[in-house]
């Protein structure tokens, strides 16, 4: 592409940044923010700003929060008792969309791959086991991605807590092996928390 502004060449390399955006898509929005009133650019820049400089992660369960701990913790009418371990924040956004989940989140930041360097110190694993007898946990329901990884990653917690008393559930398959969660429909995903399955069906200890 040939720019006869330095600025809009900038803003449109930025944009393209984003996951999913090209530079033609990158250009059709920068060439829309040209056209709103400055102060509304104004906002919407501001609005970015401030996400990446004033959010935090939960200190209890590492979900994405505007305080140190977020709104599902925080609900007393959550059954704190019941935790959903999921990869990221997008499989909390796409749980929560089903409306049939209501208990409490645990996010791990990402599944075990070694061939990717990402091992059980990258993830937010260790956190698990007192968070299971401080808050009397009875169900963790292991909600992750049916692939090679996350299965992985389910057997290696399994083992990790199985001293614990307390009882390890993963969704059904009615998500194809190999998929990724947050790409799952709702209904899909509500039938496979509902069907959930104890983790020893999957897993051989």
């Amino acid at each position: 592409m040939i720019f006869s502004s330095k600025l809009i060449e900038d803003a449109v390399q930025e944009f393209s940044r984003l996951p999913g955006i090209g530079k033609k898509t990158a250009l059709r929005m920068v060439l829309h923010l040209l056209k709103m009133e400055k102060s509304d650019v104004d906002n919407f820049t501001g609005a970015l700003s401030l996400m990446r400089h004033e959010v935090k992660h939960c200190k209890v369960c590492n979900n994405i929060s505007d305080d140190d701990l977020c709104l599902f913790c925080l609900n007393p009418a959550r059954n704190q008792r019941q935790v959903c371990i999921v990869e990221n924040i997008r499989d909390v956004i796409a749980i929560e969309s089903t409306q049939q989940y209501n208990g409490v989140y645990h996010v791990l930041g990402g599944i075990l791959s070694p061939l990717d360097g990402i091992g059980p110190e990258q993830l937010n694993i260790s956190s698990l086991h007192g968070r299971i007898q401080k808050e009397e946990v009875s169900e963790l329901i292991m909600a992750l991605s049916p692939t090679i990884e996350g299965d992985t990653t389910v057997y290696y917690i399994a083992r990790q807590l199985k001293d614990l008393q307390v009882t390890i559930t993963t969704i059904a398959r009615g998500i194809a092996f190999g998929g990724e969660l947050e790409y799952a429909d709702e209904l899909t995903l509500a039938k496979s928390i509902a069907k959930r399955q104890p983790v020893e069906n999957y897993v051989k200890f």
